[in-house]
């Protein structure tokens, strides 16, 4: 069973137009007010939904201010003047809703900048950073760059370099430490530090 989320202004003024009395309660029926509304009806729905960007929100907001006029219908001398009154309670109702709504955004002097977490630094110096290192790892020599990407790209340990290689464990170490020292002193290298 679907229940529609948007219902028309006009069938529930209407409905409450002629609703009958509540529990003891003394409701005042206006048959006036209730042929104002579905003559008037359209016109004040195009002003609300001018005032609104949502159309269920300008239903709502016509639904409001057609039931404050129904309250004060007595009250209202001049019938003529009605469409007046209706469009002054939309513009008030609606200028009520505007300041009660919740604002998440305040103006400041400074734009709020996320800090940087854990030491981060730009994206593009890390990619540039990136890349210079890959480049002074393919300077090195075939074997030497093999055991840097195995020992520290794969993250595997010196024995498992080792047998990878089918090499002693003493070769993986001095030749990592060989090419550890070459890419200490690569120009590249020396100026990203």
């Amino acid at each position: 069973m679907t229940t529609a989320v948007c219902t028309s202004a006009s069938d529930a003024t209407a409905r409450a137009a002629t609703r009958p009395a509540l529990r003891g309660t003394q409701t005042l029926t206006y048959p006036s007010f209730s042929s104002y509304m579905r003559a008037r009806q359209p016109v004040l729905l195009r002003t609300a939904r001018s005032l609104t960007a949502n159309p269920c929100d300008a239903e709502d907001l016509l639904q409001t201010a057609l039931t404050k006029t129904y309250v004060a219908w007595e009250r209202i001398e001049d019938h003529r003047a009605l469409d007046g009154y209706v469009r002054r309670a939309l513009l008030n109702t609606r200028t009520s809703q505007w300041r009660k709504r919740k604002v998440d955004e305040f103006a400041c002097d400074e734009l709020p900048e996320p800090e940087a977490v854990g030491g981060a630094e730009d994206p593009a110096e890390q990619q540039a950073m990136h890349d210079a290192m890959w480049r002074a790892i393919a300077k090195l020599p075939d074997r030497q760059r093999a055991m840097v990407v195995l020992r520290y790209y794969e993250d595997l340990s010196e024995v498992q370099t080792a047998e990878v290689l089918g090499v002693s464990v003493g070769t993986v170490k001095s030749a990592v430490s060989r090419a550890l020292g070459k890419l200490r002193e690569d120009p590249e290298l020396v100026l990203a530090r």
